[in-house]
């Protein structure tokens, strides 16, 4: 009867004892110390990025790169490609207008020194072999719309459409021809260089062209 009695106080003992283990009412094994250089707070310590704002220090974080796309609309993307056409062109036919409006600008000059018709006609027979010579080939790829886009940037450059230029040097009948053969094919030797309105674009093309190969 003794011996039964002893083992069920034992065995409260033991109970009373795991439980008091277990709600942390008895002493437990002391947690391994943080490394170099790290301290712990009251909870733990969370190492985050910050930044100083108004004075306060906040936590930060650099979130990845989203990269949101979504079909484009169809009057978007018919202005795109009408501004990739005209951009293209500028670039193509840039180099010769430049080249064309140094040389028209060079034989002005030199035509108002010349004494009579007959050497200005001489002089406008020589340089015009030149030219051909130098463009006819390169000139002859182009399309039609590149030709027209052409025109304009000549214009911009010698400060007179292509009519005028093909009258002063070739005649009224030659200049009117061409301005014929022109309209058929949807253009105009007449076309003027509006930088502010019509052509402004295409200004700004020019500007991004002389920017980049300057």
């Amino acid at each position: 009867m003794k011996a039964t009695r002893n083992s069920t106080i034992l065995g409260l003992v033991l109970l009373f004892m795991s439980i008091l283990t277990g709600s942390g009412l008895l002493a437990q094994t002391p947690a391994p110390p943080p490394p170099p250089g790290q301290v712990y707070g009251p909870n733990d310590t969370l190492i985050v990025p910050a930044f100083v704002y108004n004075g306060e220090t906040l936590p930060a974080r650099t979130l990845e790169y989203v990269y949101v796309t979504a079909p484009m609309p169809e009057a978007m993307r018919k202005r795109y490609a009408k501004w990739t056409r005209l951009r293209n062109a500028v670039y193509v036919t840039y180099p010769y207008a430049r080249r064309a409006g140094a040389i028209i600008n060079e034989i002005n000059a030199r035509l108002a020194t010349l004494p009579n018709e007959r050497a200005r006609k001489q002089y406008l027979l020589s340089r015009e072999k030149e030219l051909k010579k130098e463009f006819t080939e390169p000139l002859t790829k182009l399309s039609v719309y590149q030709g027209r886009v052409l025109m304009k940037l000549i214009n911009r450059q010698t400060g007179n459409n292509c009519y005028e230029l093909v009258k002063e040097y070739k005649g009224g009948f030659t200049a009117r021809f061409w301005q014929t053969v022109a309209f058929f094919f949807g253009s105009s030797l007449k076309q003027p260089y509006d930088v502010h309105n019509e052509d402004r674009e295409i200004e700004l093309i020019v500007l991004e062209v002389e920017k980049m190969y300057r």
